[in-house]
Formats: structure tokens, sequence, C-alpha cells
């Protein structure tokens, strides 16, 4: 039996697997869910990954309490390349559970794919490493390292500041971050940019308390007024982001994205039409892009005829390469205080940030995951961009400055993660799965 056939036999109880670990709760936020779910999941990666190999596979407590499964698996060659093997079982919460056209904790097919929170982001990945390794058994002639995380849907740089102050533990020639993907179905793809991220909330005050809007109003400045003014000025006419200090005007060099498969994916309504004077490529992966996330105001039901004393707003801009995150902060609070209204009372502050990432192509690496993936795609391999952050990429080349980092998963455009019903193509868990194992398999003759 070969390869793809192991696979494909190996494909009809994966499943079932995968239903077992997308039931549990793995968010990593106890103020939604109990830390007792993530700790099921890490025992549950860990015990998978013990089965094959990484007999000393064991939990590392990260700085921000979240736990990381760590292994190795030594290959026939000690001097044979290291390849360190990535993602992470925390997920998204659910956001509106009755947005959702199936349990979202309960993998269900529907139409060829299998939807559920963490299907595709990150878990699918993490079935595809499985699939490989068994499919391989003893046939790996590289060296195995495994870091599985269990806080990187939350940011909050768990497994970041291990790998800085362990960095012995995890090094090695080749890193497979395995938490991006495809830009369609069965079309293979290399991640090679990132775009960095700054979260910030901007909070505008006015007045001591609520006033009558037919007493006061015309005289009184309104708070949420204010804001509303300010979160105009982020964006222009056709939607492009006009930070003051800001370049919006980069372009993308790599596969362009088709504007109509865009509408698609992204699900724009008809007449709605899409946003920047670039392409959406350069939209997505070479400019900045401010999103407002969510707004402290009153809410429609419930509200009064009194005017708003103090309102706020999370922001996330995302920073394309090129561009220092540090100092796109900066123009964003400076850009937010210079547009303030009426003398308005203005407060920016810092969640989060973390800085675009450009990986190295064409080392050898690359090139064997190049083809590895145009055999189990039947297709060339092209680099893509992505919007997303990924701070941890950054830590790995600071850290591991000669390894070579490959992006690559199972997360297509119509997967919807991070959204309600998100799903998962099993041909892409296998697809993955097959090039992975091609590439263990043949490392050093497919770089040849």
């Amino acid at each position: 039996m070969d390869l793809r056939d192991r696979i494909t036999e190996l494909m009809r109880p994966a499943r079932e697997e995968l239903a077992e670990f997308v039931a549990i709760r793995s968010v990593a936020d106890p103020r939604q869910f109990p830390v007792e779910e993530c700790a099921r999941a890490a025992q549950w990666v860990l015990e998978k990954f013990a089965e094959l190999g990484f007999s000393d596979a064991h939990l590392e407590r990260t700085p921000d309490g979240s736990d990381a499964v760590v292994g190795s698996r030594p290959g026939p060659d000690p001097e044979a390349p290291t390849v360190l093997l990535y993602a992470h079982y925390d997920v998204q919460p659910p956001l509106d559970d009755a947005a959702w056209r199936t349990p979202p904790f309960e993998l269900t097919e529907v139409g060829g794919r299998w939807y559920g929170r963490g299907a595709a982001d990150c878990k699918g990945n993490i079935l595809a490493h499985l699939l490989a390794l068994r499919a391989l058994g003893d046939d790996v002639l590289v060296n195995l390292k495994l870091v599985v995380e269990g806080s990187e849907e939350q940011g909050t740089g768990g497994l970041e500041a291990f790998v800085a102050s362990r960095p012995g533990l995890l090094r090695a020639d080749t890193i497979l971050v395995c938490d991006t993907g495809n830009a369609a179905v069965g079309h293979p793809a290399a991640t090679v940019t990132l775009r960095g991220m700054v979260n910030v909330v901007v909070s505008v005050e006015a007045m001591t308390s609520e006033l009558h809007s037919g007493m006061f109003g015309g005289a009184a400045p309104d708070a949420l007024a204010a804001l509303i003014s300010m979160l105009a000025s982020l964006r222009d006419t056709r939607g492009n982001t006009t930070v003051t200090g800001l370049d919006n005007a980069q372009t993308w060099t790599g596969a362009p994205y088709p504007p109509e498969q865009f509408r698609s994916d992204a699900g724009v309504l008809e007449g709605v039409t899409l946003l920047g004077s670039g392409t959406v490529s350069d939209m997505l992966w070479a400019r900045p892009a401010v999103t407002v996330l969510g707004i402290d105001c009153p809410p429609v039901t419930g509200s009064t005829a009194a005017i708003v004393p103090r309102a706020a707003a999370r922001l996330n801009l995302r920073v394309p390469p090129g561009m220092a995150a540090a100092d796109a902060h900066t123009a964003l609070v400076e850009h937010l205080k210079a547009t303030a209204p009426w003398g308005v009372h203005v407060a920016v502050d810092l969640e989060a940030i973390g800085s675009p990432f450009k990986a190295a192509v064409g080392g050898p690496a690359f090139n064997a995951m190049s083809a590895a993936m145009a055999e189990a795609y039947g297709q060339p391999m092209t680099t893509l961009g992505q919007g997303g952050s990924i701070p941890l990429c950054n830590v790995f080349a600071d850290t591991y400055p000669d390894a070579e980092i490959i992006l690559l998963g199972v997360e297509e455009p119509l997967a919807l993660i991070h959204a309600p019903n998100e799903s998962v193509d099993p041909g892409e868990i296998s697809a993955l799965a097959e090039s992975l194992a091609l590439f263990l398999q043949h490392y050093t003759t497919l770089s040849g």
C-alpha cells in the first residue's frame, strides 16, 4: 500500500477522532469556559503523539498559565535535520450560538464539509500531523520535535515567552507552522507574509453624566458623536485606511486573489463594493487595515433621550511587512487624539501588539515542501500572504535565525475560522497529511 492509500485508509476513522477533539471546548479564557477543558485538550494531544514515538511528550507550563505539549522523536541519524511541528489546541469562542447552523462543539457533516469550532483552526491541522506520522510509521529520516500550545487564540503570549526563555528545547532546522492554509480548496500554498497587529481601546469623555437631549442637546458635547467622528477619520470614502503617517499604497507581488472569488469567499452582498484603491491582494496582505471590533455605548433597546457623556471603542490595526508595529501604534494613537473634536478627553490604551512577519523562501526545506505539496495536490504550490497575525513566528525567527519557517495548513477561506459555522474540507486534511508525510519521508532527496 502506497502513502496515499495509507492516508485514505486512515481518513476513515479520522472523522470520529476529530469529533472527539472538537467536543472539547478548549477556549483559553476562564471567563467563558472552564480551565479543565483546555487541560483535557492538552492531555488528548499529549497521548496521541506519545503513541507515535514522542515518548518524552509532556506538558510545559508557559508564563501566561497555559500548558504547551512538548516532545521529541529522534530519527535514525542524529546528524539528520531536525523538524519542529507546531500547532495549537485552543480555539476561538463560538460567539453567537444562534448564528451556527450546527452545534459549535459537535462535529457535523454538511455538504461534504465537517463543521465545528476548531475543525480547521487548529484541530484539523493537528489531525493532519497525526495522520502523516501514522502513515509513515518508522519511515521518517529526520529528527522530530513537537510543540502544541494552548493560548494562541487569546494572544496572551505564553509560548512566545516560553520559547525565548528555553531556546534550546525547541531548536530546529525547519519549523512547520501548521496554522494557515490555501487560497482555495485543493490549491496548495505556503504563507510567506503575515501582517502584524495593534489592538487598542480608545475612550472618549465629554461630561460628568448623561443629560436630557431636549434640554441640553445642541450645545452639550456628545461623547458618542465625537467617537463616531474619530472612527470615521480612519478610512476614506473608498475604504482605504487613512491613519496619518502610515503608508497605505504598498503593493503585493505574489499570487493574486481574484476579486470575484474574494466576494464569494467573504459573502459580500450584491451591490456592495470592495474596499480600497488597490487590488484585493494589496488590501489584504500589503497595506494597513483598521477594524472597529466593538463599541461601548447605550444599546438601541433600552436607550433613552439622553446625551452620552462617555463612549469607547476597541480597534484592531493590521500592520503589513515593512512597517514596524511600534511605529504603527504611535501613529494610531496620535491620529485618534488629533482628530478628536470639541476638546473631548481621549485615552488610548494598548491591549496587544505584534510585529509583521516575512518568511525566507527558496531554501532546501521550502523547496522540499514545494515538491511534496505539488505531488500531494497534483498542482504547483503557490505563495500567499495572510492578513492575520502569528506573533510566535517572529519569536521563532529571532530565536532560531538559521531555521527555515514554513507556514501551511487546512484553513482555506470557506473554513470561516474565527466566525460562526467554522468548517473544514476533509480533503484538505488528507492532502496536507500527505504533503507532510512526503516532506518528512524525503526531505533530503526532495531538497537536493
